[in-house]
């Protein structure tokens, strides 16, 4: 009874790993990672036991969205301060990803729909998700 039973699991198995196996789409590793990085920047804000330099770093909201965007990676990795701080050291290093994908692997694949530079610096409660 156990050998039939294993042969029948055997292809619900395979085919669960199939539908979990299929690559992440250039945007969706985008979109995933952009929320990441912003997620770490707000808990890095409000962490007790962050370094005083954590509130002289420019505001990290990601909107892959937001043209502006680019601007705000590249200025954010630039920043010279918390060099000694290994959250921040990790959150730029996300960061430098994050620009990289955007103009090397996805530069065909994604559609800004603004240039808001402003909207980029008050973070909102829940982001929205653009379909």
């Amino acid at each position: 009874k156990l050998p039939t039973m294993k042969m029948l699991l055997l292809p619900l198995a395979l085919l669960s790993l199939l539908a979990s196996a299929a690559p992440p789409t250039c945007y969706s590793r985008v979109l995933a990672l952009s929320k990441e990085i912003t997620e770490s920047f707000q808990e890095l804000q409000t962490s007790k036991t962050a370094d005083s330099c954590v509130e002289t770093l420019p505001r990290l909201y990601l909107d892959i969205h937001n043209y502006c965007v680019l601007a705000k990676l590249r200025d954010f990795v630039a920043y010279p301060g918390c060099d000694r701080v290994v959250e921040v050291n990790e959150l730029k290093e996300k960061a430098r990803s994050l620009y990289t994908i955007l103009i090397s692997y996805c530069r065909r694949d994604l559609v800004f729909l603004t240039d808001d530079c402003n909207a980029l610096e008050i973070p909102i409660s829940s982001p929205v998700e653009h379909s």
